[in-house]
């Protein structure tokens, strides 16, 4: 059984974010083994300056990478991904496990993204869409649409 960890930036404060992401958990449970592992945000003023994003996304981005394990394959959810259709994103998941992948590896950035250095390590870089999402809501879809991936390879009607 292939094993898949979501990587996120922040903590998931909203209920009913919360909710969602743990119906989508239970329901990945019968095809992964799936653990979400929530990773501080570095703290910044109200109105920060370039170089402190930058510097706070570089100390987020050590401990994001200090989570990935050696050999996983790992997807960046960043604006400036590749937008996949759900059908695509199933089959990659497919081509990797088929593949040899027995870890799969989902990070989802906070508030002001993904420092260039998780990207460049990320095997592929996945755009939910081109209109900008929260990054709780972000798990939320990225839950289902591993859900819908499982699914679709499976052949049920809850794709349609």
């Amino acid at each position: 059984m292939v094993t898949i960890q979501v990587l996120c930036v922040g903590k998931l404060k909203e209920k009913h974010f919360a909710a969602a992401c743990a119906e989508y958990e239970k329901r990945l449970g019968g095809f992964c083994k799936l653990s979400v592992t929530e990773l501080p945000e570095e703290r910044l003023p109200e109105d920060p300056a370039p170089a402190q994003i930058t510097a706070a996304l570089e100390k987020e981005a050590g401990r994001i990478l200090a989570k990935v394990p050696k050999g996983a394959k790992c997807t960046a959810l960043c604006v400036e991904g590749d937008t996949l259709s759900s059908e695509a994103l199933a089959g990659k998941l497919e081509h990797w496990t088929v593949g040899g992948a027995s870890q799969l590896v989902f990070v989802i950035g906070g508030s002001f993204g993904l420092h260039p250095s998780v990207k460049a390590a990320a095997d592929l870089r996945l755009s939910m869409s081109p209109m900008t999402f929260p990054h709780h809501l972000a798990r939320v879809m990225v839950l289902e649409q591993l859900y819908r991936a499982f699914q679709i390879t499976k052949g049920t009607k809850y794709h349609k």
